[in-house]
């Protein structure tokens, strides 16, 4: 493994699939807008949105002026 390489750890408490999967997602991209969330992970918006303001609430992603970004 190089040196740039790190190591993902999801956290225990997001017990959904799709939350574990959007919080990959914005690790990997760092910030991303709701649109290519969705072409990116193929969930609609009213999967989408639920799942981000929940990941937001806990810390784990932020709001952004163009979308979402991890923490």
């Amino acid at each position: 493994m190089s040196t740039s390489e790190q190591n993902l750890a999801v956290p225990d408490d997001l017990a959904s699939p799709q939350a574990k999967l959007v919080y990959v997602a914005l690790y990997a991209t760092g910030e991303a807008t709701l649109r290519e969330l969705q072409r990116l992970l193929g969930l609609s918006k009213l999967t989408l949105l639920p799942t981000l303001e929940s990941l937001v609430s806990r810390k784990y992603a932020r709001r952004t002026e163009g979308g979402y970004a991890s923490r």
